[in-house]
Formats: structure tokens, sequence, C-alpha cells
């Protein structure tokens, strides 16, 4: 399916941002280079705290233990060695850290002690002019969660399914950034959903597109099944949104009905909102793939009718064809006693026996539609 997940990860190094460097948060790794943090911010009271903006995961924690309130930080894509030093301070669990660095992870929700890890699959639409057969139509990243009783660390992998919009929008809302960080757990699982409604309704029109094709009259000269290319690419693309849906009703269903003591039950109503919306959108997923599994058969069936009408064609031709081939190959074996043979009017006798047994052919195969 879409590819470009795993390009970007192998050209990671190459296009690493051009954030600067954040000083004493990785030993290891060159300063020189640039980080995989992209915001790390301590908030308090529903505010981001003045002077953390270029605040080290450290410093970070440190603030919050002293002072209270939560840190987030968010980084993209980032490497082991520039993991390591984050995991080590918040005490991330080894097996989430794994797979946040390797990404590649189906969408869950796993708990390590006092830290829940989830995973979300972000899916973009992918536009295009025309839909064809080798066409993309949706990108997928993901987005990682740790979320603790005093911090939030997001690990974002692919080029779409940016967080920083959403953290902008959460600053403007101080009341709901209070709740801490099962309010930015909840907004990123809404960000995601949200996204999945808007990509559904766009590869709706897509799959109307397909439908209107296939059953519309097929232009002269263009033969009957040539859509199935695309309908099956379609169908590939849907398949890769079910991908990213389907398991993360599970994850959803916990966080809206269990209680979790991470999680601010006045949070945990909007998370039914959440898997509410999640819930329709993987009903239409499941719609799309089995509709287009009917326009799939529904084109195949139009291809063997159209080959069908064409072989009752070359059928019919044929027989017509078999009259006057008789009966020249009787009177070309050149027999000496042959009726009608030395007689004036044998051929255009003949000739017309032959035109008038053609044309009764010709008319009753037209009239019972073969022709």
């Amino acid at each position: 399916m879409s590819m470009l997940p795993y390009l970007r990860a192998a050209v990671r190094p190459a296009l690493r941002r051009s954030t600067p460097a954040q000083p004493g948060y990785d030993t290891t790794r060159d300063p020189s280079a640039s980080s995989a943090v992209v915001d790390c911010a301590v908030y308090r009271e529903g505010r981001r705290v003045e002077g953390s903006v270029c605040l080290t995961p450290h410093e970070a924690l440190r603030r919050v233990r002293d002072d209270g309130g939560f840190a987030w930080i968010g980084l993209h894509e980032p490497t082991e060695a520039e993991f390591a030093g984050i995991a080590a301070t918040f005490g991330l669990h080894p097996l989430a850290v794994e797979d946040a660095v390797h990404a590649h992870q189906r969408p869950k929700l796993e708990r390590y002690d006092e830290t829940l890890f989830t995973v979300f699959k972000t899916i973009h639409y992918v536009e295009h002019a025309e839909l064809t057969a080798t066409s993309e139509v949706v990108e997928t990243g993901e987005v990682m969660c740790f979320t603790g009783p005093d911090f939030v660390i997001t690990v974002r992998h692919g080029g779409q399914g940016s967080l920083r919009s959403l953290r902008h929008r959460l600053q403007d809302d101080p009341e709901l950034l209070s709740r801490g960080p099962s309010a930015v757990l909840h907004s990123i699982a809404d960000h995601v959903v949200d996204g999945y409604i808007a990509v559904a309704a766009a590869v709706q029109d897509d799959i109307d597109e397909v439908e209107s094709a296939v059953f519309a009259a097929p232009a002269k000269g263009v033969a009957r099944g040539g859509d199935a290319g695309r309908i099956y690419q379609l169908k590939r693309e849907v398949l890769e949104f079910k991908r990213a849906v389907s398991p993360l009703l599970r994850p959803m269903e916990l966080l809206s009905e269990r209680p979790m003591r991470l999680v601010d039950p006045d949070i945990q109503k909007y998370f039914r909102d959440v898997a509410d919306h999640l819930a329709r959108v993987h009903e239409q997923v499941i719609g799309f793939d089995e509709l287009l599994n009917s326009i799939l058969q529904a084109n195949l069936a139009q291809a063997s009718v159209a080959q069908n009408e064409d072989m009752r064609k070359i059928t019919s031709w044929a027989a017509i064809i078999a009259v006057p081939t008789m009966i020249c190959g009787v009177y070309g074996m050149n027999f000496e006693h042959m009726p009608e043979l030395h007689w004036r009017y044998g051929y255009p006798l003949v000739m017309a026996a032959i035109v008038g047994s053609c044309f009764a052919i010709h008319r009753t195969l037209r009239r019972n539609g073969w022709l």
C-alpha cells in the first residue's frame, strides 16, 4: 500500500528538521545535529509557563516536580539515541520505547506501571486530478502518546498529522488544558478521528466517481471492464484506511468506559464522543469495502456480458457465411452430372438462393437479439 512512511524512515537522517539542538538532553548526539524535539513546554493551571520555550525534557520534568503542572514534549521521528535520554528521564518502559522509535505499529492502548502508551494511525487524503490504477488515495502516519501523571510525550512518524495546530488550540482553552495530560490525550484522539471523518468524505467522492463510470454508457470504441484496475487500487487504499480505524475501536472503548487513574473522569465523558465518531467512520469504511466489492463484481460481469455479446455476433455471422460456403463448396466439386449445371438460369438461381437464405438467417438472428 502506501510506501511513503517507509521511505521517510529510510531517508530520515537527511530530512531531519533544522530545530536548534537542545543542549544537555542527549549526550550521545552530535551537538551540531538537529533535534527530534519539536516542542517542549510546561503547563500549569491550563496555561503555558513563561520561559519554558527552550527547556530540555529533563528541565521540564524538574520544574513540574518542583512547582506542579505537567510537561508536554513533542518529537518527530526520533532515533534510538535521541529518545534514550527522554525515556530514561521519564522512566518509560523499554517495550513501549522500542515501538515508538521503530513505528509501524497497529493502533493500541497499553499500560506500563503509571504510564499509558497509545498508538494512533493518522490518515491523510492525497489529492489527485484523476483516479487511476496507480493513484495513491490515502497516506498513513503514526502518533504515539505516552501519558503519565504529570507529562505527555508525543512521538510522530510520517510527514502528515502535525500536532502544532492542536497544541495552539489547546493553549487557547485553558479550562480544558487544566485537566492535565488526559485532556491532551483526548484532544489527540479527537484530532485523529476528525481526520478520519474528512478522509472518509473524500474517499466517498472517489467511490461515487468510479461507480458512475462503471454504470455509465461506454464511449464508442471503449470496451467494458476497463475500470477494474482503478476499482482494485481504490479497494487497496480503503483496506489501508480500515487498518487504521478498526484496531482503534477497542482502545477508545476502554478509554471511554473503564475507569483509569490517569484519565480524569470528566475527560472520560469526552472520550465517549470520540468513540461514537470512530464507530461511525468504521461503519463507513466497512461499507466502502463492501460497495467496492459489488462495483468490482458488476464491472467484471459487464465485461463478461460484453464478451458474450461479441461471441454471439461472431457466431451469427459465421452461420450466415456458412450458407454460401456450403453451396459454393458443392458446386465447386466439378462433378459431371450435377443439377442445373448446364442450365442458362442455373447461376442466377444459385445466387438468389444464397442471398435469400442469408437474408432469412440474418433476419431471424436479428429478431432474436443476436445481431
